[in-house]
Formats: C-alpha cells, structure tokens, sequence
C-alpha cells in the first residue's frame, strides 16, 4: 500500500486515485477526514506523532508525507525556525531508534514544530524491513534544510535522493506556490518532474518538447480568454445571491453560474467596463446580464462612468499582501487566520473622474474557486465551515503538482486531462 502521513482533506490521495492506486491517509483533523471521507478515501483519524509505526511494516511500497507546516509557513510566527535545531536532533535520534520526543517537545516553542520529525519515526520502523520502495515529502521552502538532512539519512539506506525547491505554477497549477519537495527511490534515480510551464510559453527545439505558459486564474476557473474577466456581484438576499457573513463583516460574494445567476460573455478587451448589478441574481439567471449571455464566459467588468476597473486578487489583509490580476497565476493562498482573508479586488485601469462611483467593495472568494486554484476539481466535497474548508485548502498539496511527483515512482503516465482546471 502507499502510506500518507498528515494526508489532509486528500491533495496526494485524489491524483493518487486517478492514477490507479490507493492509499491509507492518517489524520487528525475532523473536517479533512470528513471530506476525505465524503471524496471516498480511504482515512485512519488518529494523531500521527501517537499511532504506532511497526504496524505498516511489510506492507508499505509508497510513502508520503507533509508535516503541518503553520510553525514554518510566512503565514504563522515561524516558530518552526526557532526549533529547527531540536528538530533536527529529532530526526538524528529517530534514524538511530531512539526516541527523544518527549524531552525536545517541552523545549519547543511551538509544539507542531516536532510533527516535522516525525516521518523519520515512521520510516525507520519501515526500513528495518526493507521498505518503502519510494519517498515523497513536502513543506514550505525553509524545511528545504531539513529535507536535506532527511537525505543523507535515507542515502545511507541505499535510497537515490532529490531535494528542492519547486514552483507549482510550472505544472500547471494556477498559483505559484514554492515548495520543498523531497523524492527519494530504492530502485530508481530520484529527480524532478521536468516542467510543463514557464511564466513565458517555450515553442518547442531540438532540446525539448517546449513548455505553455503558465496557467492564470481566469483560464482556471473558466472565465474566458480575456485579460480582465470579472466576477459578478449579485444584490438581494437568498440562493440567488445577496451578503454573505465572514470574519471582517459581510460582504457580497462571488457569484457561480450553478448557484447564484449566469456568467455573462465577455466583452471585448477595450470596452470591459463594470455595471453595477441592481436587479439580483434571480432577473440575471432569467434573463442574462446582456440580454442572452450564455453561463460559460465571465460577466463583464463593472463600471462607473468613465472609471473603468479591473479585477484581482488579494492574497491577505497585510501591507505586504501579494496582489495578482486575473490573468496571471494566484499568489501561495493560505488561510486560517483573519489576516489571511484572500478577496477578490476591483483596480483601476484609466485615470478615475473626480465625482466617479468609488470601486466595488472587495468579493471573498469562494472555497470551491480556492481549491480549483489548488488543483482540485470544482465539485470536491468539502466539508465543514467556510473557515475549516479554507483551511484544508490553503494546507493541501497541489493534486496536479502531486500528480507529476508521483507518476514516475509508480509507473503510471501522467494525463493532464485528468486535472481539467476549469470549472
């Protein structure tokens, strides 16, 4: 079986499934494991720093892990930083079979710190049976040192090791989220995925097959072609749309054609403009917002006068938060703290008129456009709260950037058209 340890809501399990192969997650939180439940995987609910490794021996051929990384992420404190020395002292003892947890756990600042040295626990009761066949951990880019001690350790076993850095935009997933990847194989040489996208498309050569651009938001989630598609932003209360609480107050939400009204065609690049919705979701599914829209394209920008605006969005509330047009991939989205709210925001694109209708209030995404910027397919079953589904999203693995990871080590091609983006 293939073990995935810190499985979360299923960012290695679902392209795990597509590609044919089923694993055993272990996990703690009640909401992932309700919603790997409801994606039908297979899920042990339990705390992984308590269950007992022996138990996997002989039977593991794969192992995933990707330790909680809110004691490293930008996001949080970094008080991972701070106890990366205990941590490495962690991984050291357990390599060598001793457990020392309990001593550096009252050391730590933060007690999640520890959970990053708790693969090596794992993998050290699997070793002594010759197992597993292949490795695949992921972390923030600052565990990258970590990795690398990981590393040494797993090549002293007979293990071909890669580590580094990797950004998910260059294979295809619509945000450009770094991360430290460590690949590791007993049977074959451990190496990167090549990328299938670059922030520029490469026509191919006589040096390779060539690389598409990267892909943006608007592709991703089905907004069109154009450089500024827009959300719409629905008026009056009830399933056709209207202000939807969350943590800085209510807001209005971004719409979707299945729930809340129709997508509007896009109109051309010159003339986007935003309109102000005044009728409400329902006339906009009865009627379109121009006459007879179909529900495939973007509803048009709004306008006022001649102020014309164009959407992005905001990965938080921070001074120094990364803000990215449409066009382009999402910034690394991650959630968990009023901070990290992540909206959609109207910007300017011509000079604005001194009595001009100031810019629309800015539009909480959704969690089903969260995860598809993640990878996940539009209809996954999240379950829990708006806060717990962004939290299991903002903490999943990529499924397409897992995808690519995994294909080699378990001998499947990789289809990319298993992870249509668009909705």
């Amino acid at each position: 079986m293939v073990l995935d340890l810190f499985a979360g809501p299923g960012g290695w399990s679902h392209p795990l499934r597509l590609l044919g192969i089923r694993d055993v997650g272990l996990e703690w939180d009640q909401w992932a494991c309700r919603t790997r439940t409801a994606a039908g995987l297979l899920t042990v609910r339990t705390d992984v720093a308590m269950y007992p490794a022996r138990v996997f021996a002989g039977r593991t051929r794969g192992f995933i892990a990707s330790p909680p990384c809110q004691a490293w992420s930008m996001a949080g404190k970094r008080l991972g930083l701070v106890d990366q020395p205990l941590v490495h002292q962690a991984v050291a003892d357990l390599a060598d079979g001793l457990d020392t947890r309990e001593k550096l756990l009252t050391a730590c600042r933060d007690e999640r710190s520890l959970l990053a040295a708790e693969p090596m626990r794992y993998l050290h009761a699997l070793n002594a049976v010759g197992e597993p066949e292949w490795v695949a951990m992921e972390e923030v880019p600052d565990v990258l040192p970590l990795w690398r001690q990981y590393a040494a350790i797993l090549r002293s076993w007979g293990f071909s090791v890669w580590t580094g850095v990797l950004n998910a935009a260059d294979y295809g997933i619509p945000q450009t989220r770094r991360r430290a990847i460590l690949l590791a194989s007993r049977v074959r040489t451990a190496e990167p995925p090549a990328p299938t996208h670059a922030r520029v498309a490469e026509p191919e050569s006589l040096f390779g097959p060539g690389r598409a651009r990267w892909v943006s938001m608007a592709e991703a989630l089905g907004w069109g072609a154009t450089d500024r598609p827009v959300p719409t932003v629905c008026a009056g209360g009830g399933p056709g749309g209207g202000p939807e609480p969350f943590p800085s107050g209510a807001r209005k939400t971004l719409t979707d054609a299945r729930e809340r009204g129709t997508w509007a065609a896009p109109p051309a690049a010159g003339d986007i403009v935003l309109k102000p919705q005044t009728r409400g979701a329902g006339w906009t599914a009865r009627h379109g917002s121009r006459g007879n829209s179909p529900a495939s394209g973007p509803a048009p920008t709004c306008t006022s006068k001649a102020t014309h605006w164009t959407w992005a969005l905001r990965s938080n509330n921070q001074t120094n938060a990364t803000i990215r047009p449409v066009s382009e991939p999402a910034g690394t989205l991650f959630f968990g703290h009023r901070a990290n709210e992540c909206t959609w925001i109207a910007r300017p694109t011509a000079a604005v008129q001194e009595q001009a209708t100031p810019p629309p209030a800015p539009i909480r995404i959704t969690a089903a456009e969260a995860g598809i910027l993640q990878s996940f397919p539009a209809d996954y079953p999240w379950q829990g709260n708006k806060g717990q589904q962004f939290s299991q999203i903002g903490n999943a693995v990529p499924p397409r950037l897992a995808a690519h990871l995994l294909a080699p080590h378990i001998g499947v091609p990789f289809n990319p058209d298993d992870f249509t983006l668009a909705a």
